[in-house]
């Protein structure tokens, strides 16, 4: 088991790359094919569609294939965007289209790295374990800006591109590869093990709501969805567009911008190096509650200052409060509603998705039509209302939970 979580880490500092890389070089793509921020959104969203369809499918192929099947299907799309995009092509239309094929592979080797480990740890380590995934997903997040900032101080920031690429085949290589022990049995391409827990997910569908799911889970279901949208809608917009906001509203140079992405995903990783244990001793209803309420406070406060080191304290702080808020939402909605991790897991990955293809495009109209200083009061308006759906959910959660007990 610990090495296939070594393994997992190592593809979501993978897939952590590949969910900044956009906004690490996005001023440097705009410039270079004379676009405005509106187009870069749409760049973003063409990625984060073909995410949400790499998640929502990604159930049935690994059904089809098994876990390592899925996993390698979804890192070969990625090294070949990314391998692609090293080219930049002339024709932004073409990027455009690349973008989903990039998407579709970050999205499913997401999902399926994220539904196995929840499956297969140990029910008291299922915290521990997806705040570790999470936590390299945030050095990823942490590393790219920076070696984007150095990159672009040298004008070769294209090479991004190619580095994620070899990464991502590196990977590859390695999930192909290598042995897990009885676990392959579980994981294998052929998915025999698979495909019976699948059966037992969908064998009584007719006796149950929608989708598979007991009709008195759905308001929790439905809240959690709605939760995520906004959460990974409002963390990719900021942290995407964070670089042109500091440009903005602070006065930071282009080749300079990019670090504060670093310094965000740096207290992102700090706050998961401890959020799996802290979520596990005072609870996930509390942790969430304290996680969401600080990250209102932050990023209102943000709005409000506009001198370099105060943004700059804040940007810290508000990775802090997001750190964990991800991983312990997604094994918090997978507690509550027992024996469907595997399509759980991908719904609301891809209700992440959602709210990562809506959200980076509507910030990026926002920032042509209204300025960083109005885009930052409004993304934190989504956060307050994040924070409301929260503790309905938390109400319906205690609800749940005591059913399922």
């Amino acid at each position: 088991m610990r090495k296939l979580i070594a393994l997992g880490c190592l593809s979501y500092l993978v897939i952590g790359l590949a969910h900044v890389v956009g906004g690490s070089v996005m001023e440097q793509m705009l410039d270079k094919y004379d676009l405005s921020y509106d187009d870069g959104g749409q760049w973003m969203m063409n990625q984060f569609l073909g995410f949400l369809v790499g998640v929502l499918i990604s159930p049935f192929i690994t059904s089809k294939v098994g876990k390592r099947g899925g996993v390698l299907l979804s890192l070969g799309l990625l090294t070949l965007g990314e391998a692609a995009y090293s080219l930049t092509p002339d024709s932004w239309g073409l990027m455009l289209f690349i973008a989903l094929f990039a998407g579709f592979g970050f999205g499913m080797t997401e999902s399926v790295i994220g539904a196995m480990i929840i499956e297969l740890a140990e029910e008291n380590g299922k915290a521990n374990a997806m705040t570790q995934l999470e936590t390299f997903f945030g050095i990823g997040a942490f590393l790219m800006p920076t070696m984007a900032s150095i990159l672009i101080k040298y004008d070769i920031w294209q090479v991004s591109f190619p580095i994620l690429s070899a990464l991502a085949g590196i990977t590859f290589i390695l999930w192909m590869t290598l042995s897990f022990g009885s676990i392959d049995d579980r994981i294998g391409y052929h998915g025999r093990a698979n495909k019976e827990h699948v059966e037992r997910e969908t064998s009584a569908p007719r006796t149950k709501g929608w989708f598979g799911y007991k009709r008195a889970a759905l308001p929790f279901l439905l809240l959690s969805a709605l939760f995520f949208v906004i959460y990974v809608g409002v963390e990719m917009s900021f942290s995407n567009y964070l670089p042109s906001i500091m440009i903005e509203r602070s006065g930071m140079t282009e080749a300079s911008a990019p670090s504060t992405l670093s310094l965000f995903w740096g207290t992102m990783i700090l706050g998961r190096l401890f959020a799996g244990r802290l979520a596990d001793r005072v609870g996930y209803f509390r942790y969430l509650f304290v996680a969401i309420a600080g990250a209102c406070i932050i990023i209102l406060a943000m709005g409000a200052v506009g001198q370099l080191s105060g943004m700059l304290v804040l940007v810290g702080l508000s990775g802090l409060f997001f750190s964990g808020v991800f991983g312990i939402a997604l094994v918090f909605a997978n507690g509550l509603i027992p024996g469907m991790t595997e399509r759980t897991t991908s719904l609301l990955v891809a209700c992440g998705g959602i709210g990562g293809a809506i959200f980076p495009k509507l910030t990026g109209w926002m920032m042509d039509s209204y300025g960083a200083d109005r885009t930052v009061w409004i993304l934190g308006a989504f956060i307050i209302a994040m924070f409301v759906v929260l503790l309905a959910m938390l109400a319906l959660g205690r609800r749940q939970a005591a059913a399922v007990s």
